[in-house]
């Protein structure tokens, strides 16, 4: 049998206060796609920055083609053939794809000036490894989410590449962009180079690869082909324990008044005549392919995109011109980029969790820093944000707790509609069920009405009663969440290409 490609032995790797790898051992060999599973935390990100020379370890040993090796930085990795796409692909967004793509090749010719027909050659070359059509001369800043990373993915194997490493790919990607992005994966497989697949997705790394390595507190729990794993195996190595997937059971009264009633909603062009009704404590999903207009829907009906229609909450009619009267009615949005969109990065928790609510912690004129700490530290409590510390800022914490920081400011604001965007989108299985948990327990108990907008099909399954369907701005299917079944809805979203 071959040697691995790559090999740790027995890596431990140490930070203050905590062991990020402990006598971890872990192999990749020529031409296999393995998947890195394990919630955030677990190790995956440590172990990704040492087998591309970004974190040396201390102790262990780290073998290339079956050769230990020593000095392995990240010089030293890409002459090895390994290369990363990091979720943010670190692109250069204000340049051209070509430019983007010849970028590197160009420095290392050390040339004085820049042949446009050289830069063109390079990036036409680049994209026909890939068999993909991408506009050369088009900013990359303005190419959608898959197109972008195919840019990177592409820019990567312009060097002898013979392992990529792809850092949560599918986070922002819809079901078609994912089933692109696989057949793509595929093809490289198929050139000979080995791919490292780190998700959260289960039913991802069902399909994509070929074995699964589960890590959980630093340590390799389980590994083996992928055909011996389900997604329950998954999650109980990630996590330690099983997590049920009983569906949620609305007990709500749908003859009584709506709490939030639409009717012939339009939003330019985008969302056409949509009727949309939510009862109190009802948690109605959101589903459509890329375009289908169930954005600009959320947004109209949070004050952000001008619309035409009749919206009403709890009878009376509201008119929503800003994010200002939306709040001011008791409607709140948890956005799909929680980073771009829903955080203050470098600002702490605190901060972050009364900035919708900040009359709360206000006296007079005057900030009351002991009330807007309490308000913060009880937040923390009810969403179980894994720190005690209020003062550390939300750049620090992992994606779910990131995510539950802005959930928990909008729950503040005592919402009596909350439309969540993407809600547990890039968040690892534990963190994802804690964000259920809570959902549905305020549904239950306040008579919140929740617009789940997802395309995480099981999520919608478990959580909701009802699952709307999106196509060219109109709703075009309504299901029972108890009743129908994941391949169901699967084959629908399908049929509406």
């Amino acid at each position: 049998m071959a040697d691995p490609l790559i090999e740790l032995r027995a890596v431990t790797k140490r930070f203050p206060g905590m062991k990020a790898l402990d006598g971890v051992d872990f192999q990749i060999f020529p031409a296999e796609i393995v998947c890195l599973a394990g919630e955030n935390g677990s190790g995956k990100s440590t172990l990704i920055k040492i087998v591309s020379g970004v974190y040396d370890f201390d102790e262990g040993d780290l073998l290339i083609d079956g050769k230990p090796v020593a000095d392995f930085g990240p010089r030293a990795a890409i002459a090895a053939g390994i290369q990363v796409i990091y979720q943010d692909f670190s692109l250069f967004p204000s340049l051209t794809v070509a430019e983007n793509l010849a970028l590197n090749r160009l420095l290392s010719e050390g040339k004085a000036f820049v042949d446009p027909k050289r830069r063109r050659q390079l990036g036409a070359e680049a994209l026909a490894r890939l068999d993909v059509s991408i506009d050369l001369e088009a900013t990359v800043g303005t190419l959608s989410t898959a197109d972008r990373q195919i840019v990177a993915i592409a820019r990567a194997l312009m060097s002898d590449t013979r392992l990529l490493i792809m850092d949560e790919p599918t986070t922002a990607l819809t079901g078609r962009e994912v089933e692109r992005l696989f057949s793509i994966v595929r093809e490289i497989q198929a050139k000979g180079i080995a791919v490292l697949f780190v998700s959260h997705k289960m039913r991802e790394m069902l399909e994509i690869s070929e074995r699964i390595t589960v890590f959980r507190n630093g340590l390799k729990v389980e590994e083996g082909p992928t055909g011996e794993f389900n997604e329950a195996r998954i999650t109980r190595a990630m996590t330690g324990h099983d997590i049920g997937h009983e569906r949620h059971v609305w007990t709500g009264d749908a003859s009584k008044e709506p709490r939030l009633s639409v009717r012939g909603l339009t939003v330019g062009d985008t969302v056409r005549g949509v009727d949309l009704d939510l009862h109190r404590g009802e948690i109605v999903g959101l589903s459509g392919l890329l375009g289908s207009g169930r954005t600009e829907l959320a947004m109209a009906l949070f004050g952000m995109e001008p619309h035409s229609g009749d919206i009403r909450l709890d009878g009376a009619p509201l008119d929503l011109e800003s994010v200002q009267d939306a709040v001011a009615a008791g409607i709140a949005y948890v956005p799909e980029d929680r980073l771009s969109e829903g955080l203050f990065m470098r600002q702490p928790i605190a901060r972050n969790v009364i900035a919708s609510a900040i009359g709360r912690a206000t006296r007079g004129p005057f900030l009351d820093h002991e009330r807007l700490n309490a308000l913060a530290e009880q937040t923390v409590s009810d969403m179980r944000i894994a720190t005690p510390d209020i003062e550390k800022h939300a750049g620090q914490l992992s994606g779910g707790n990131q995510q539950r920081v802005v959930i928990g400011r909008w729950l503040l604001t005592n919402p009596k509609v909350l439309i969540l965007n993407g809600p547990t989108v890039g968040v690892d299985v534990g963190s994802k069920a804690e964000i259920h948990r809570r959902i549905r327990e305020l549904a239950a108990s306040t008579g919140l009405a929740v617009l789940m907008i997802s395309d995480d099909v099981p999520e919608l399954i478990q959580n909701c009663n009802r699952i709307l369907l999106m196509h060219r701005g109109e709703i075009v299917d309504q299901l029972d969440a108890q009743s129908v079944e994941e391949d169901d809805i699967h084959g629908r979203l399908k049929g509406l290409r």
